[in-house]
């Protein structure tokens, strides 16, 4: 009977090993995914940090322009706030512009303003509007107007809610694809031990004394695979960044973090709920029903 345990377990190996590949290649694939939906929401958020708003000062005086933009670098909103003089706005307009205003007027028609950009989470058309009401119902007097490029920002948005939503439907199909994949892979590494897990339980081994050591092996295995498609994942990350520097700089280690432990927690969780279920499944099966 010893023998035939001794047999089973080591025709069941090359299966764990096949099991541990499969899942990793699964889980390498998830990876990729979330990894390139990562850098797309970053991109986004690196545009829509990038849209400059301006607030047109009616005042000159240098106390109560300080303290308009001691307020507005208080808000929850706001980052890089500068002063921009007339001079200042000249140059900044004739930059984007490639044109000198010095060549067609002699008088500076630039108004001084306090520039500021808004952090990704309130670039939209409501939180801009609220932004826009704050600011000038504190300082309405001293401010003319508060503008910013509505047009990209509606656009902005369209299509960053329109990508979303087909990366969302993409991940929601992968992770069924990827949920039904493990499981079909654990199923199958764990076919190869059906006649081990009947033997147990025909001399007398409980249900959890059977699952328990099976438990651990399928959390080892997916500690495993999930290190696999990590590493191999990293790896990939790394050249890209080294092709592609811009990917380095929009880079959110929290989130990449948070990307690692997923595979991690869905590679041991699918492991453990699909061993745990096949050797429920061979308990209750017949004998003869198992060749």
């Amino acid at each position: 009977m010893a023998e035939t345990g001794k047999s089973s377990l080591r025709r069941s190996k090359p299966s764990y090993i096949y099991s541990i590949v499969g899942v990793a290649i699964v889980l390498l694939i998830l990876g990729v995914m979330g990894w390139i939906f990562l850098n797309f929401r970053q991109v986004g958020n690196t545009f829509k940090e990038d849209i400059r708003i301006s607030a047109y000062l009616r005042t000159m005086n240098k106390d109560t322009i300080a303290q308009i933009q001691q307020f507005i670098t208080a808000q929850p909103f706001a980052k890089d706030v500068t002063y921009v003089n007339k001079e200042k706005a000249k140059e900044i307009w004739n930059k984007e512009n490639n044109e000198d205003w010095g060549k067609i007027l002699e008088d500076n028609p630039f108004p001084e303003s306090i520039d500021f950009y808004a952090k990704a989470a309130y670039v939209n058309k409501d939180s801009l509007a609220k932004m826009q009401s704050s600011i000038l119902n504190a300082y309405g007097n001293q401010i003319t107007d508060l503008q910013y490029p509505q047009l990209l920002v509606n656009n902005l948005n369209e299509k960053t809610s329109k990508i979303g939503l087909i990366f969302l439907v993409v991940a929601i199909v992968l992770c069924l694809i990827v949920i039904v994949s493990i499981d079909n892979t654990i199923r199958l590494a764990m076919f190869s031990n059906r006649f081990l897990i009947k033997t147990m339980q025909m001399v007398g081994a409980t249900r959890n004394f059977i699952a328990r050591p099976m438990a651990l092996r399928a959390i080892v295995n997916g500690l495993i695979s999930s290190g696999i498609a990590i590493a191999i994942l990293f790896s990939l990350m790394q050249w890209a960044e080294s092709q592609f520097p811009q990917l380095k700089a929009i880079r959110d280690n929290s989130l990449t973090l948070v990307l690692f432990g997923g595979l991690v927690l869905m590679g041991v969780g699918i492991s453990v709920f699909s061993t745990h279920r096949s050797v429920i499944k061979y308990l209750k099966m017949k004998l003869d029903d198992l060749y």
